[in-house]
């Protein structure tokens, strides 16, 4: 299916259609603001790799090492409870450390980049 429409503003190397729209293209551009982007990366996409990978384990776990996962701790708790309940404990972890540094490296650069901007610098 074809479509003779112009295309939309803004798209395929087009001017922004804005002096607005300009500005953010060109912070988006900035070393700022490639060091922002590159400190949330570098912090948010190892941590995602490792929590899948340790979610795919407990599922792996689950399906094909029935004996390991029954093993009795303690009492009715097994070895599928405990993983299953780090399963949150990581979360919270995770969402714990990301607050941290997103306080510590995210909102300063973030801040100072909407500084400037308001500023109009």
């Amino acid at each position: 299916m074809t479509t003779e429409a112009a295309p939309p503003p803004g798209s395929a190397g087009a001017p922004p259609a804005s002096p607005a729209a300009a500005e953010f293209v060109r912070v988006q551009q900035s070393p700022e603001f490639a060091e922002l982007r590159s400190a949330h990366r570098s912090f948010a996409f190892p941590l995602t790799v490792a929590f899948i990978a340790w979610y795919l384990l407990y599922v792996l776990l689950s399906n094909y090492a029935g004996g390991f996962m029954g093993t009795k701790l303690f009492g009715n708790i097994n070895v599928a409870l405990v993983l299953g309940l780090a399963q949150f404990a990581t979360t919270f972890l995770i969402a714990f450390l990301y607050s941290r540094h997103a306080a510590a490296k995210l909102d300063p650069r973030a801040s100072a980049i909407k500084a400037r901007m308001e500023a109009g610098a």
